[in-house]
């Protein structure tokens, strides 16, 4: 008679060392989740280029920075983040897991955290952030990054320097 070796199924899950995972199943999920190129992103790029725009993807918009921008326009100094509801803290959309909390709480707020680090950042540096949630429209983000873009391209023209955000643009950032 053989013996056959266990199963995956049939012996406890331990995580593997430093894993956040309550489960195999959480860990394989959370895994599969992309960081970059979202439906989202996408379809904001496709916009953004047919209107006649090029720029940068998942780019840092500064040396030394260890954050990424979603799109970056490095002549004209604009950052655009697509922010996931879930990642990001959505206050519409945001719906805390029930396992594992205290984790998920401090997790989300140090993401919100780090957001308002990066915007702070790039700003000082002379740059304009724009940020957008996930479920917002592509075309209302991709009229507002053309708009911006478009812009900062005659401020640099004219000679005026650097400004912040036009008046209509000031809600989605």
């Amino acid at each position: 008679m053989t013996t056959q070796p266990p199963t995956p199924d049939s012996q406890p899950w331990t995580p593997p060392e430093g894993s956040w995972a309550s489960s195999a199943a959480n860990r394989r999920s959370m895994l599969g989740n992309r960081n970059r190129d979202t439906s989202p992103e996408r379809a904001l790029r496709s916009l953004v280029h047919a209107a006649g725009l090029r720029y940068r993807v998942a780019a840092k918009p500064l040396p030394g920075m260890r954050r990424t921008a979603d799109l970056v326009f490095r002549p004209t100094r604009v950052a655009v983040f697509v922010d996931g509801c879930f990642w990001h803290g959505c206050p519409d959309h945001f719906v805390p897991p029930k396992t594992n909390p205290d984790y998920w709480r401090e997790k989300i707020g140090r993401n919100v955290q780090r957001d308002r680090d990066t915007d702070e950042r790039l700003r000082q540096a002379g740059w304009l952030v724009l940020r957008f949630w996930e479920h917002e429209s592509a075309e209302h983000c991709s009229r507002a990054v053309c708009e911006a873009v478009a812009s900062r391209r005659k401020e640099r023209v004219d000679g005026r320097g650097v400004v912040e955000a036009p008046e209509g643009l000031a809600g989605s950032c």
